[in-house]
């Protein structure tokens, strides 16, 4: 029997988990939900409802649902998330069940790494880096080269073999319910791998300790950062589904500047890049970070590809790219944008198209404070579209394209080449879209679904 769609309210569903003998039994035991309204629901098991955007077109999203008992894994320790992953290569369908809160900078007996347990045996200091590409002596004309970097960049590979869990197709990450599951400090990386399901998760200040200073990266240079919390290139059918997004506990604020520049550690939360296809984002929350989500990596990735739905996500102390969109086919609709400075993460946009991207944004929501103009909401580069209506700033219809252009010198055009199909859960009325605040808060991200 196919496993019920997720969308069914999570408030009004009366569930009975049948949870502790089967999580205590480990590898091959699953989570069973009685749901009122559709009888048993094995959340493991859980594939993407047929329409329910992008990722459903085609042969659609199902993971690692046809896994058997040797390759179904409950794991609590960043070596057990290694084993249970195992080699990127394998297509055998597995499921992975996340038991808890793994740290990422631990070894393999679960001591805790640092950074400077990164740097060791490479010759890397970071007094020794900011003497070597002072702008002042080194000129701002070049990327940095030489003994120094070459140590930073050696480093950096350290950090990325224990933090870089690669994920093999079909398969399945799910956090366990009542467990506070997610992964601190690490990234998945999804790539050139189809048909991934990643959910119920928490993904928490995930920090490059290593960060490199770009001299030539904008008018006065910028210090980039490597890693995201989850990271598509070159993948196809990925389902993000529930998870919770947050630099928390390291903030932005709390990052140093260096050559009058922040020295930022943190790079996206989802980014979806490298000709990445047939992607549904929904019912995350992102919260306190900066550049959050980026769909293309570069304006010369080719046509065809980058086709994402995100639906139903809470965007919260989010600086920029919610998302920013280039070259691909992307739906924007039933999301909530509380645009509010918090915790120091203020406004730059929220969602950018460029490249030629064809957005379809509608029906979101957006909180903004009377010190924001609502024409920061969208940005783009002139080449980009965004269509769509019913979206609502506090409460009242607002053609947000229209209130960008009249402030920009490069206008967002307002037709694209394609017309939005697989919208399983839509909701257009204006009482609905008015009431996504209070909706969204109780049934997004990780730790809700049981």
């Amino acid at each position: 029997m196919a496993s019920p769609s997720h969308r069914r309210s999570l408030r009004t569903r009366r569930a009975l988990v049948v949870s502790a003998a089967v999580v205590a039994a480990g590898v091959g035991a699953g989570v069973v939900v009685m749901n009122a309204n559709a009888g048993t629901v094995d959340l493991y098991h859980q594939t993407l409802a047929a329409k329910d955007g992008w990722a459903s077109s085609g042969t659609g999203t199902t993971g690692g649902t046809k896994a058997d008992a040797a390759h179904t894994f409950t794991v609590s320790t960043r070596a057990q998330l290694v084993k249970a992953l195992g080699s990127a290569t394998d297509t055998t369908p597995r499921i992975i069940k996340v038991k808890g809160t793994i740290d990422a900078n631990t070894d393999d007996a679960g001591k805790k790494l640092s950074c400077a347990d990164y740097a060791s045996g490479t010759g890397y200091s970071l007094s020794s880096y900011l003497k070597a590409f002072d702008p002042a002596t080194y000129g701002t004309s070049k990327l940095p080269s030489g003994t120094q970097e070459t140590a930073r960049a050696a480093a950096q590979s350290k950090q990325a073999k224990n933090i870089v869990f690669k994920v093999p197709a079909n398969t399945t990450v799910v956090g366990v319910p009542g467990t506070k599951a997610g992964i601190s400090g690490g990234m998945l990386q999804i790539q050139n791998v189809d048909n991934v399901i990643v959910r119920n998760l928490s993904f928490a200040d995930t920090e490059d300790c290593f960060p490199q200073w770009d001299p030539t990266d904008g008018d006065d240079g910028n210090w980039n950062s490597e890693y995201d919390s989850v990271t598509l290139r070159g993948a196809t059918h990925v389902w993000a589904d529930h998870n919770t997004f947050t630099d928390a506990p390291h903030l932005d604020s709390a990052n140093p500047e260096y050559y009058g520049r922040e020295y930022q550690v943190h790079d996206g939360a989802l980014d979806i890049t490298k000709s990445s296809d047939l992607v549904t984002v929904s019912r995350n929350q992102f919260t306190n970070h900066d550049k959050t989500m980026l769909i293309g990596s570069s304006d010369s990735e080719p046509s065809g590809k980058l086709r994402v739905s995100i639906h139903h996500n809470v965007w919260k102390g989010i600086v920029q790219r919610a998302p920013l969109s280039r070259v691909g086919q992307i739906h924007i609709y039933n999301n909530y944008y509380d645009v509010t400075t918090l915790n120091g993460y203020a406004l730059q946009y929220s969602i950018n198209s460029r490249a030629k991207a064809q957005v379809v944004a509608a029906d979101n929501y957006w909180k903004v404070p009377s010190t924001i103009k609502v024409s920061k909401i969208l940005s783009g580069d002139g080449t980009g579209a965004i269509a769509g209506s019913g979206n609502l700033v506090n409460g009242t219809a607002t053609d947000l394209v229209a209130a960008y252009n009249a402030a920009s010198s490069k206008d967002l055009k307002t037709t694209v080449n394609w017309t939005p199909t697989l919208t399983t859960g839509l909701e257009s009325s204006a009482s609905a879209v008015k009431n996504l605040p209070t909706s969204l808060a109780t049934t997004t991200g990780a730790g809700v679904l049981s």
